[in-house]
C-alpha cells in the first residue's frame, strides 16, 4: 500500500498577491481587472486558482461584489508592503539624471482642485516635464484608503490615522454674492448684515455633503431657513452665487481665483476646517510622489 504524499504547501506570488489586492480594492471582477489591464475572466480564474491552492475562501461572493473574508484581510497589509517595495524599487533603478517622471494621482475636493491646486501646477510641471497627474474630485477619503490614489488633498478635522501627512493651514469660510446682488444687499436697511441674510436665496450644499463647516453653521445662525437651491459640490455653489441665483458660503480661498464673488462680511466665526496633505506611509518617499508632495507642502499655505 502506497503511503500518500502530502501536497506542498503553495507559495504565493508577488503576481498573485496583486490580483488579489486589486480585487479587494476593486470590489468587482470588472474593477479588479480594469487595475490589472486583465480581463474579468482572467482576474475570476486567477482567484479560484489561487483559493484552491490554499484550501480556503478569500472572498465571499455577494450582491456588493467580492468582499474579502478574515484570510484575506490578513494578507492585505503584506500584499500593500510588497506592491510599495516594488515601486521602490523600480523608483530606485531609474538614472538620477532621467529626472522625476510617471504618474501620481491625486484626490480632493472640487472647490480644493479649482483654487488651490491648478493654480499651483505650472512651475511643478515645468520643473518636472515627464510627471503625469491623475486629479480626481470627490467628497470622500475612500479612494485614498483603496489606493486609488496616491496623495489626498482634504479639508478635515481629523485624517484617518492610518495615513501621514501635513496641516496646510485653516480653511476659513465667507458668504458670498454676485457682484449685482451684492450692491442690492447693502443698499437695503437693516439692523445688521446678519439680519439681512437670513431674508435672501440662498444656494446650499445638497445632502451629500451634510457635515460640511457651511451647513452647520447656516443651521445654526439661520434655524428656520430652506435655501432655494442646493448644489453637489462647493464649486457648483460657487457658479450658481456667480450667475446671482443667491448668496452662499465658500472658502475664503476661492476669492482669488474668482473675482466675481463679492464678500458680504467677514469670515464666519465657528465655520472653519483644517486642510490636510496626506499620503501612504509606504509610498511617501517614492520620487514621484514625494516631488508632488513636497511642491503642494511649499505652495499651499492657509493661514
Amino acid at each position: 500500500m502506497k503511503t500518500p504524499i502530502a501536497s506542498p504547501q503553495y507559495d504565493l506570488t508577488a503576481y498573485d498577491l496583486q490580483t488579489l489586492l486589486a480585487l479587494v480594492r476593486g470590489a468587482t471582477l470588472a474593477e479588479a481587472a480594469r487595475r490589472l489591464e486583465a480581463d474579468a475572466s482572467t482576474v475570476f480564474r486567477s482567484v479560484q486558482r489561487i483559493e484552491k491552492s490554499l484550501g480556503q475562501r478569500l472572498f465571499e461572493r455577494s450582491r456588493l461584489g467580492y468582499l474579502p473574508t478574515e484570510p484575506m484581510l490578513a494578507l492585505v497589509p503584506h500584499a500593500e508592503r510588497i506592491e510599495a517595495e516594488l515601486e521602490a524599487a523600480r523608483a530606485s533603478a531609474q538614472r538620477p539624471h532621467e529626472g522625476v517622471s510617471g504618474r501620481v494621482r491625486l484626490t480632493t475636493t472640487d472647490a480644493v482642485l479649482r483654487g488651490l491646486v491648478l493654480p499651483s501646477l505650472k512651475p511643478l510641471l515645468a520643473q518636472h516635464p515627464l510627471l503625469q497627474l491623475d486629479m480626481r474630485t470627490g467628497n470622500e477619503l475612500a479612494s485614498l484608503s483603496r489606493r486609488d490614489a496616491d496623495l489626498a488633498l482634504r479639508a478635515t478635522r481629523k485624517p484617518p490615522d492610518h495615513l501621514v501627512g501635513r496641516k496646510l493651514g485653516t480653511v476659513r469660510f465667507v458668504v458670498c454674492a454676485s457682484k449685482a446682488l451684492a450692491k442690492t444687499v447693502t443698499s437695503k436697511k437693516a439692523a445688521s448684515m446678519m439680519e439681512g441674510l437670513g431674508g435672501l436665496d440662498w444656494i446650499a450644499p445638497d445632502e451629500s455633503l451634510p457635515e460640511h463647516p457651511s451647513v452647520l453653521w447656516r443651521r445654526k445662525q439661520f434655524p428656520k431657513l430652506t435655501p432655494r437651491h442646493h448644489a453637489d459640490g462647493i464649486v457648483a455653489v460657487t457658479d450658481a452665487i456667480k450667475a446671482g441665483l443667491g448668496v452662499g458660503i465658500v472658502p475664503v480661498f476661492m476669492l482669488e481665483s474668482e473675482p466675481a464673488l463679492v464678500p458680504l462680511g467677514g469670515t464666519l466665526a465657528d465655520c472653519e476646517s483644517d486642510l490636510w496633505l496626506l499620503a501612504h506611509a509606504e509610498s511617501r518617499h517614492l520620487r514621484r510622489i514625494a516631488a508632488v508632495y513636497d511642491h503642494f507642502a511649499a505652495s499651499i499655505r492657509l493661514s
